[in-house]
């Protein structure tokens, strides 16, 4: 018998029909069964709505939802996430990822320990295959920090973060920019850090494999094909950035894609505009060496 959900596992799909199997069954193998998995399925052509259907079909301990859309990229697979969450909290798990042991009960346990405090939900471990903690783990007795914070003080990898469905939805959804795939999804998470602190869980939640058709492996590519959505990134860590250094980086970035996407007013629309004026040089040069190292990628 399916329970009540408090949280939905939400699952991005491109093509991934192959890997999918093994998310799902993370999901069967928890222990408790109070969420329910929604699968956002971004224009995929490789039998991803069928094999779905026939999980929803077959599957009596939680519910499952599966959601089309055209292809537009991870971020806007995460709005249509959004828009038709309606529990508590929301945990994406990719869909090349696991959902760790047990993790639906210890965040159900842990989250009933501290929601009266008005977290904006929890941040939890990433882990490998091999149970490897990505990155570093949090510092002992800390209780609860940012996104910006944890890495402002030192922090490495991944981490897993749960949200309250409430929270995520005051603040508006990542841009979506004609002929553009690609907006970086912590700068939603830079923007809650304005409001709101995360609950610390240092227990891992996830257990994860980047694939080889990821976006690091083409970045460059990347830069070219999504000169607004990288804009629009590097902008809001402009305004909140993990160290003065990062502050550089990004505002040639920004530059960089500014001058790609042919934006003349990218000073003017600068969170940093004096810093924006002495980088430009830079920023100038940055977007010739993308536009050479992008040459082989996209012919790939």
């Amino acid at each position: 018998m399916k329970q009540d959900a408090f949280i939905t596992v939400f699952t991005p799909a491109y093509n991934r029909a192959h890997t999918l199997p093994r998310t799902y069954e993370s999901l069967k193998k928890q222990s408790m069964k109070s969420f329910e998995w929604l699968i956002v399925d971004d224009g995929s052509t490789d039998g991803t709505r069928e094999l779905v259907k026939s999980w929803i079909d077959a599957e009596r301990d939680f519910r499952i939802r599966y959601l089309y859309k055209e292809n537009g990229g991870m971020h806007t697979a995460y709005n249509a996430a959004y828009e038709n969450i309606h529990t508590e909290l929301s945990i994406c798990i990719d869909s090349d990822d696991c959902l760790a042991e047990e993790a639906i009960r210890k965040i159900f346990d842990f989250w009933n320990s501290v929601k009266k405090e008005d977290y904006a939900g929890i941040i939890g471990l990433d882990a490998d295959f091999s149970g490897n903690v990505i990155g570093k783990g949090f510092e002992e007795g800390i209780r609860d920090t940012t996104f910006l914070e944890y890495y402002r003080r030192g922090g490495q990898g991944d981490k897993k973060f749960v949200y309250r469905t409430e929270v995520v939805k005051q603040y508006p959804p990542y841009p979506e920019f004609e002929g553009e795939h690609y907006v970086g999804l912590s700068c939603k998470y830079a923007l809650i850090d304005q409001d709101y602190r995360l609950a610390v869980l240092n227990d891992v939640l996830c257990n994860v494999e980047y694939q080889a058709d990821g976006h690091s492996r083409s970045m460059y590519a990347e830069y070219l094909k999504n000169p607004k959505g990288f804009s629009y990134y590097r902008k809001i860590f402009m305004q909140y950035p993990i160290s003065n250094t990062k502050l550089i980086t990004y505002t040639i970035h920004y530059i960089s894609s500014s001058v790609i996407g042919k934006n003349r007013h990218y000073i003017a629309e600068s969170p940093r505009k004096l810093l924006t004026i002495l980088l430009t040089p830079l920023g100038l040069v940055l977007s010739l060496y993308i536009r050479l190292k992008a040459k082989p990628q996209m012919k790939a």
